[in-house]
């Protein structure tokens, strides 16, 4: 079983958007696992195979507690009532206390299909005399990172610094090479240096070197203010 469970639309959404988080939650002691919705192929410089591998080694790279993949299709992401019945079977059966979604408004229709699904999910994985496997849970939260194909001047409602992880971040997404190297300009500013002037913008915005964003729809609740930036 899981405490927090990721659910990207594509392999290398959950690096992209929250690795940092990721690297932090392990370090804490919290099982961590990663459900990639779908392979994130056709691209054009990727193959099943490819990709496969590459996911393969970012997810050894966060050392990751668990990771798989729904297999839904690509490209064309629906929250189907088929799509939100095998969703709640695997939170039933993993149970994680938290989830970590994308940011709910997005250019790319997978993302914005697959939060979506990810919050009908989320309800019916606590549903009684039903179908689905295992037995009924609830995740207490659900948060949303960034990984957003829009430009767009959010207001966050947090900032995690990620300044010690950002390396190890960096390090996860450059294994999808396919995606983040091959094919695209080699004169700065590369995508990895867009990246980084990113997360450097988020950690001025806490006074640190390097942040990531996250969103939430429902209040958040502090024991004590003592983690405050």
């Amino acid at each position: 079983m899981l405490d927090v469970m990721v659910i990207a639309p594509h392999p290398d959404d959950a690096e992209l958007g929250m690795a940092g988080g990721i690297l932090k939650l392990k370090a804490a002691g919290l099982r961590v696992g990663v459900l990639d919705l779908t392979s994130g192929e056709p691209t054009p410089h990727g193959t099943l195979e490819i990709r496969a591998a590459e996911t393969q080694a970012a997810t050894a790279v966060l050392g990751l507690d668990w990771r798989a993949n729904l297999g839904l299709p690509n490209r064309s992401l629906e929250p189907t009532l088929a799509a939100r019945h095998a969703l709640a079977g695997v939170i039933r059966q993993q149970r994680p206390r938290w989830l970590f979604a994308p940011y709910w408004i997005d250019a790319h229709p997978d993302h914005v299909a697959a939060t979506e699904l990810i919050e009908a999910a989320r309800f019916w994985a606590k549903l009684t005399k039903s179908d689905l496997p295992g037995e009924p849970h609830h995740p207490a939260r659900i948060y949303h990172y960034f990984c957003i194909h829009l430009k767009q001047a959010i207001v966050p409602a947090f900032v995690l610094d990620i300044s010690a992880e950002w390396e190890q971040k960096i390090a996860a997404i450059r294994c999808y090479q396919s995606q983040f190297v091959a094919g695209r300009p080699i004169e700065p500013p590369t995508i990895l240096d867009r990246l980084r002037d990113e997360a450097a913008y988020w950690g001025s915005q806490i006074g640190v070197r390097y942040g990531e964003p996250y969103a939430s729809r429902e209040p958040l609740g502090l024991k004590d203010l003592g983690s405050l930036v």
